[in-house]
């Protein structure tokens, strides 16, 4: 059966059942229908602000191959094994973007016997946060050139503003665009932008407010453009951060639902992590760590991206502690990086797994820096061969590493229990090495070239004089003491996506950096990544339909 077709066999739980399950009663939910809820006031207040009582777990993943390596399906997985084990566990994930889900990469809701539900519900428009995030940020845009159109009194440069518009879908066509066509009433012309939602720095902020104060004093610290002279204009200075945070009121409460299993999940929030920080919201994250016992969270793509801005961005603003990591494997990922084609992954091959070891090690490499726990989940697959599997496992005990072959897609929580046991082990005899790459007073510059060769293993970093100005400008602003938040294509370590398995010998380009003052970092691109994605010739969207009755189908 499809993902699909297996969670419409489900049966599911009132979602006031699985909040008595960590402690809640109804009068602390906001309900959406019978089977979602948000957290009102009663169910989160003061939460945040208490000292961390559960162990955090971090599911991150190899260098993905395009259909991604099941960090989801796992982090689920893991939570219904947990559960099984007797300990109180909460998931908390993000929520899933309309842009890869009508791309090439489908649902993000995880999959097989390892999903959360109703899956239709949160891959489509779910409780409408991420609609709500789109509007608060393009109100910033409608009003910034409302502000133009009536004088600029804040003499913007029209050359310098740094705010674009955001669309939750992939369209290329709008990367680049002119508005303000038509005439004297239709605005002033002028060239702009579009982003996806998720890399909108109203997502960033949005997923790093504890509060709805703190929520509308970060919109108000955004820069949306600079003055002639260089001089930041922000939010706050438009009068508009309040009008935003009014449209993110009641999409800032978490969002509780369930797993197949009918174990809690908390799915909150969405930023990219090639393009973003890539983690669920912290309200969500801190409201999980005191309710359950063990909260498991996941950093999108590779551990390069999302698991290195978990740890310096994430963890940083929100006085997290990581207790263990778990970096998902397939045995598909390791042969892609071993040299084989994507449509050859099917075909067993032990000398292709050996060569794209390597991958996985220096991932491994990279969480230890952290001074993080790390076990290995390989995700299993049914063209997998024993030998396949346990040469990975026997690899990852050469390098003290508790590995498993993991089967929560077949068999939900019950194929994950040995994974699970490691995870306790690691995260129970966790000490306090826990550290960032770097520290907050490291210039941004270092900070970038430290991220470049540490983590990805370049030499180093080139830019322009243009882009190392930049930096030297961002430094003089008062912004120098930011974490950096790397955007990186997720197909490989380098700059470069088709430098496969674990390059050497590269340097990464850096190509422009700006500051992202509210959400508290410095966003440097690298490569060609784009903000705004494109769709493929064949994109998933072609695949979906719904009939008459409003089934639908090709959803994942």
């Amino acid at each position: 059966m499809s993902d699909l077709e297996i969670a419409r066999t489900a049966v599911l739980q009132p979602i006031e059942k699985i909040a008595e399950k960590i402690g809640l009663g109804s009068e602390q939910l906001e309900c959406y229908g019978k089977y979602k809820a948000k957290l009102n006031a009663a169910g989160c207040a003061a939460l945040p602000s208490g000292k961390q009582q559960g162990k955090l777990i971090l599911v991150t993943a190899v260098t993905p191959t395009p259909a991604g390596e099941g960090k989801t399906t796992t982090s689920v997985g893991l939570a219904d094994a947990l559960n099984r084990l007797g300990k109180k566990t909460i998931v908390a994930l993000r929520e899933p973007s309309l842009g890869p889900c009508f791309g090439i990469k489908g649902g993000a809701a995880g999959g097989g016997y390892a999903q959360v539900v109703p899956m239709e519900d949160i891959n489509l428009h779910f409780t409408g946060d991420f609609h709500a995030i789109t509007s608060a940020h393009n109100l910033v845009s409608a009003i910034l050139d409302n502000h133009l159109h009536f004088g600029n009194d804040l003499r913007f440069d029209t050359r310098r503003i740094t705010w674009g518009r955001v669309l939750d879908l992939n369209d290329r066509s709008l990367r680049k665009i002119v508005c303000g066509l038509g005439g004297q009433v239709n605005g002033v012309p002028r060239e702009t932008n579009f982003d996806i939602t998720v890399a909108s720095e109203i997502m960033a902020v949005f997923c790093l407010s504890n509060s709805l104060a703190e929520l509308k004093e970060r919109i108000g610290r955004i820069i949306v453009g600079y003055t002639a002279a260089g001089e930041p204009i922000t939010a706050a200075q438009l009068k508009c951060h309040g009008a935003a945070a009014a449209l993110l009121k009641d999409a800032l409460k978490p969002n509780l639902v369930q797993t197949l299993e009918g174990n809690p999940a908390l799915i909150h929030g969405g930023p990219f992590a090639n393009i973003a920080h890539g983690c669920n919201s912290v309200l969500a994250t801190k409201t999980a760590l005191q309710l359950a016992d063990y909260t498991v969270t996941e950093a999108g793509f590779g551990a390069d991206l999302g698991a290195e801005k978990f740890f310096d961005i994430k963890c940083r603003h929100a006085g997290l502690k990581p207790n263990a990591a778990v970096i998902v494997a397939t045995v598909r990922a390791l042969k892609y990086h071993g040299g084989m084609d994507l449509k050859e992954l099917t075909q067993p091959n032990v000398e292709a797994v050996k060569k794209g070891f390597a991958n996985l090690q220096r991932h491994i490499e990279n969480v230890r820096l952290f001074g993080v726990p790390v076990t290995v989940a390989v995700n299993a697959f049914p063209s997998d061969t024993d030998a396949e599997t346990d040469y990975i496992v026997q690899r990852c005990g050469e390098l003290g590493v508790k590995a498993s072959k993991a089967q929560h897609w077949a068999k939900g929580g019950a194929g994950a229990q040995k994974l699970a046991e490691f995870v306790i082990a690691a995260a129970d005899n966790n000490g306090a090495d826990y550290r960032f790459l770097y520290p907050d007073s490291m210039p941004l510059l270092q900070k970038t070239e430290t991220i470049a060769k540490q983590i990805y293993g370049a030499d180093g970093i080139s830019a322009d004089k243009k882009t190392l100005d930049k930096f030297e400008s961002l430094e003089k602003l008062g912004f120098g003491n930011l974490p950096v938040c790397m955007a990186k294509t997720q197909y490989s370590f380098s700059a470069d996506a088709s430098l496969r398995n674990c390059p050497a010998g590269f340097t990464v380009p850096i190509r422009d950096v700006k500051v992202s003052a509210g959400a508290g970092f410095v966003v440097v691109l690298t490569g060609d990544v784009m903000t705004m994605p494109g769709l493929s010739r064949s994109p998933a969207a072609e695949r979906i339909d719904v009939d008459k009755h409003g089934q639908i189908t090709g959803l994942f």
